[in-house]
């Protein structure tokens, strides 16, 4: 189950994939991704800190 939050009109969503990484995606409004981990992380709070580099201002429930 992802934990999401929304800043700016857009979700942030923090999620295991498939390999049990931990990843993020920010959704527009409008229902299209436009932005993503490009890597998988061990540490769920190594996954939130790349988030936070790159826009995500929320803190994901």
């Amino acid at each position: 189950m992802a934990e999401t939050c929304i800043a700016g009109g857009d979700t942030w969503a923090i999620y295991k994939d498939a390999a049990a990484n931990w990843r993020w995606r920010r959704t527009a409004s409008n229902g299209r991704i436009v932005g993503a981990s490009t890597e998988g992380y061990v540490n769920k709070s190594d996954c939130i800190s790349n988030a936070r580099r790159n826009g995500m201002t929320c803190t994901p429930r």
